[in-house]
């Protein structure tokens, strides 16, 4: 009894399929891309907070993206930084911190609930939890469930690029710069967001799968600091005066 519930409350992840010597190059590059993620949002929430000026609605609303992208980046681009430097046969998680990180994933990306269900496996064909890998685990038939995710999702995407589409036709009448850069932001997330949900679908497709789902958490919250954060004239006109004092001080 005890070894079946050790096998079944601990689950082994696949991760990248990396080589060895890319595996640093791999490393390197998601700690740089992490931190940089982490410092541009966290820089602009303080000067958010730190600018009295700044204590608007239009403002304050600005504070739940970066809080989002630091949430969504940081849910998943530690675990994988460790998991590179784990044998491949050692990268274990409990069910639980498995549950944890789908459902904080899917409440990055507009999802916010998981799935608890009875399972019957213990290794997890991705680099990181999500529903779809939650699913692979039932010792049932999940016919429906796929059906119903691929359902949802295509409604879910369809009805939200319905409306951003149409918001974004009235806003390109006004300034054609600004929406350009918004949508090409919107499109990678909704590109890469999709991708790994379809893939999940066809196991063939496992590493593609991995390097969309990567990417959803990574560039979109590096981008949103530059052009969401920068493009608002009270937060650029501050960070400007920091750069000015920092060069006049040294």
């Amino acid at each position: 009894m005890d070894n079946l519930t050790f096998r079944y409350s601990v689950l082994l992840l696949d991760g990248l399929q990396v080589t060895p010597q890319s595996s640093k190059l791999t490393f390197i590059f998601l700690l740089i891309a992490y931190v940089f993620v982490m410092v541009s949002n966290i820089g602009i929430l303080i000067q958010i907070s730190a600018e009295k000026s700044l204590h608007q609605p239009m403002h304050i609303l600005f504070c739940h993206l970066p809080v989002s992208d630091i949430m969504g980046t940081t849910v998943v681009i530690p675990r994988l930084l460790k998991d590179l430097l784990t044998d491949p046969s050692e990268r274990y998680i409990t069910y639980v911190e498995c549950v944890f990180q789908a459902f904080f994933a899917h409440l990055y990306g507009t999802t916010s609930h998981t799935i608890l269900m009875s399972h019957c496996r213990s290794f997890i064909t991705n680099h990181s939890c999500d529903n779809a890998s939650l699913f692979k685990l039932s010792c049932e038939n999940t016919v429906v469930n796929n059906i119903y995710g691929l359902t949802f999702t295509v409604v879910l995407f369809t009805s939200s690029m319905g409306w951003v589409l149409l918001t974004y036709l009235r806003i390109a009448m006004v300034s054609i710069k600004t929406c350009s850069t918004h949508l090409a932001v919107y499109v990678i997330l909704m590109v890469f967001g999709f991708v790994p949900i379809f893939l999940h679908r066809f196991s063939e497709y496992v590493e593609s799968r991995k390097f969309g789902s990567v990417i959803f958490h990574v560039i979109p919250p590096g981008l949103n600091p530059m052009i969401y954060g920068l493009q608002v004239k009270e937060i650029r006109q501050r960070m400007l005066k920091l750069c000015r004092k920092k060069v006049n001080s040294s």
